[in-house]
């Protein structure tokens, strides 16, 4: 049987699910309800009802859903019940910010290592990690087990970081430079453009009402 393919949209609302239910599970509510959550996160239930069907049945007809159990599936399904060790290239101010990630998530994924090319840069502390030359990335990724890697450079250099990665085995690459960098077609990347964003923002907020939701219809 052709296994069912998983869309993109359907990837990145599971965090938002995610990130819900963890703050209903620190006020201690036990169960919610497809309907509480697409008018908490502004979502057609159903949709949420059928992103959370193409992984499993874990709702109850007329209860909803096991907030502590729902939690625990969708980590396990964003792979966060095992360790993600992450490496960072760039140790300017956006680097030192997503340094900072680490104190406020209990998730198993980590920044663990930091790099950067500048020689002032090198030695000094970020969050606890000092500051690696690029001369020791290679080495480090095999040696941490890192999987994902984030590109905090600017454009000029951000491809030669990226092959950097690639060369070390990094599987998933978050890059931030401005920059479309290209990978072998194994390597996940997303990009994270400030630029492109607010430009696009820029757009909508002078014609209002133009793809504010996402078709529901289609329900992907």
């Amino acid at each position: 049987m052709k296994p069912i393919k998983i869309s993109e949209a359907v990837v990145r609302r599971l965090p938002i699910y995610l990130q819900y239910l963890n703050e209903l599970s620190r006020r201690e509510v036990q169960t919610v309800s497809s309907q509480d959550l697409g008018q908490k996160l502004d979502l057609n239930p159903a949709q949420i009802r059928k992103d959370l069907a193409y992984f499993g049945e874990f709702g109850r007809k007329g209860i909803g859903y096991d907030v502590t159990y729902l939690i625990e599936k969708i980590r396990g399904i964003l792979k966060l019940d095992q360790t993600l060790n992450v490496a960072l290239v760039g140790a300017g101010n956006l680097g030192h910010a997503l340094s900072n990630y680490n104190k406020y998530i209990k998730d198993n994924m980590r920044i663990v290592a930091v790099f950067d090319a500048q020689q002032d840069k090198i030695g000094t502390a970020v969050n606890s990690m000092l500051v690696q030359p690029m001369e020791e990335l290679n080495q480090t990724v095999r040696e941490l087990d890192i999987r994902i890697g984030i590109i905090t450079v600017p454009a000029t250099e951000a491809q030669n970081v990226a092959n950097q990665f690639v060369d070390a085995g990094i599987e998933g690459i978050l890059n931030f430079a401005p920059v479309i960098l290209k990978v072998p077609d194994q390597i996940r990347i997303h990009h994270a453009d400030f630029t492109t964003e607010l430009l696009s923002l820029a757009y909508y907020l002078e014609n209002r009402g133009e793809g504010d939701k996402e078709d529901e219809s289609a329900l992907d």
